[in-house]
């Protein structure tokens, strides 16, 4: 087949590169110009395809920023970001351009699918209307749609694209039917559902799942903090049930693309329907409202040692938003910084696997360069390779937000 990937990030690069070490023609389109020469060069920005891997297949992947190349696909996937505005509500304006561009070349018999994640409706009310009136076509006639959430987990290994269950609902029997035979080429495992919009439903829920268990042990260790409490110790003897409880641990706060997002695009398409969603957003509430938690934690470690926070060196240890990738979208560990930068911190951070934070002019400094002279390290992102021992040695000060400390004993450690 010819496929064509519109939006080549977290998402659409490894699904770029598994159709295309599938046999396939893949032309992925990219409004980045930058993310488009690295391609062409075979450098991969994304940690779960590397270099090499992406090379294997340069021969059939071609990375654009045309549209018009999708012309001769069979099959175009969307997979373009779906973020929140200031006001904490959809935007659908990277999608919206997607589809309109795409709707101007989109040819009589070619599928559609949508990845990208979002509210139930999206797909029907949307995405069909705006291909619709830029082709000429009428969906399900014309061409074929359906949507399919991605189910990518960065950093992960265990389960990948290939091996992780992968929910299709079509417009129409047809439509389902031409999406499962794509996606039979690169997963193995397909989930039929009735429509579009039970797919889309069925990725919020998992998201919004994760999103109120974990505020709900954050909620726990607040109030742990307060009662003199290890809720490290309370997680791991409550994990011990075999049945009725699935373990989640608390955190700096949410980040990457889906968890702190995905709720309150769910919550917003409620209020069409005058139905509160009060779970849903208090979790959003108390997930939000973690970084100022650990800002006010550091402060109250600093007191203890006599330090304010303002004109204190601290060093931030992991920014990205989970372990074993760069990945900063909506990462906690910015918003602490930030907060912190506002209160008068001299800032310093490392992290193997983010180089650099422009929107505070700083550079990764090595480990035992920014423990120099520190007044406290905070570990909010432990990376596998990190040398915790090495930290709470060198550091007059640590704040541990990931318990990755448990274990040792000592008076300059202080954990969520």
């Amino acid at each position: 087949m010819k496929v064509g990937i519109i939006g080549i990030g977290y998402v659409g690069l490894p699904l770029a590169v598994a159709f295309a070490e599938a046999g396939h023609e893949v032309w992925g389109v990219e409004v980045d110009p930058a993310r488009v020469a690295a391609l062409e060069r075979g450098e991969s920005y994304v940690e779960d395809i590397s270099s090499e891997r992406l090379q294997a297949v340069l021969n059939r992947l071609r990375a654009t920023t045309r549209y018009a190349d999708l012309a001769q696909v069979e099959a175009s996937v969307i997979a373009v970001p779906t973020p929140l505005t200031r006001n904490r509500e959809p935007d659908l304006t990277p999608l919206e351009d997607a589809a309109a561009r795409l709707g101007e070349v989109l040819q009589r018999g070619q599928l559609v699918v949508l990845e990208s994640t979002t509210y139930p409706g999206t797909t029907r009310e949307k995405l069909v209307p705006l291909l619709e009136e830029h082709s000429g076509l009428k969906a399900g006639e014309g061409f074929n749609i359906a949507f399919s959430p991605e189910r990518v987990d960065p950093g992960r290994t265990d389960f990948t694209l290939r091996n992780t269950p992968k929910i299709v609902g079509g417009l129409t029997p047809t439509c389902l039917e031409r999406a499962l035979a794509l996606y039979r080429e690169v997963c193995e495992h397909l989930v039929p559902v009735s429509a579009p919009e039970p797919a889309e439903l069925a990725k919020l829920l998992e998201n919004v799942f994760r999103s109120v268990n974990i505020a709900l042990v954050n909620e726990l260790a607040m109030l742990c903090d307060r009662m003199g409490i290890d809720i490290w110790e309370v997680v791991d003897a409550a994990a011990t049930k075999p049945y009725g409880y699935m373990r989640f641990d608390p955190g700096p706060g949410m980040g990457g693309h889906c968890l702190p997002v995905d709720p309150f695009y769910l919550s917003w398409k409620a209020r069409e329907y005058d139905v509160p969603t009060e779970f849903i957003e208090l979790a959003g509430e108390v997930n939000q409202a973690m970084p100022y938690f650990c800002a006010d934690k550091i402060a109250a470690a600093l007191n203890d040692h006599s330090k304010a926070v303002r004109g204190s060196r601290i060093v931030v240890i992991g920014v990205s938003y989970k372990a074993g990738v760069g990945d900063l979208r909506e990462s906690p560990g910015v918003k602490i910084m930030r907060i912190l930068r506002g209160r008068g911190a001299d800032l310093v951070f490392h992290d193997d696997y983010v180089g650099e934070l422009e929107q505070f002019g700083l550079s990764s400094e090595p480990l035992d360069e920014a423990l120099t002279a520190a007044d406290c390290a905070v570990i909010v992102t432990a990376h596998p390779e990190l040398d915790v021992e090495r930290i709470v040695r060198d550091a007059p000060l640590v704040v541990d937000f990931r318990g990755v400390t448990r274990g040792i004993e000592a008076a300059n450690l202080v954990r969520l």
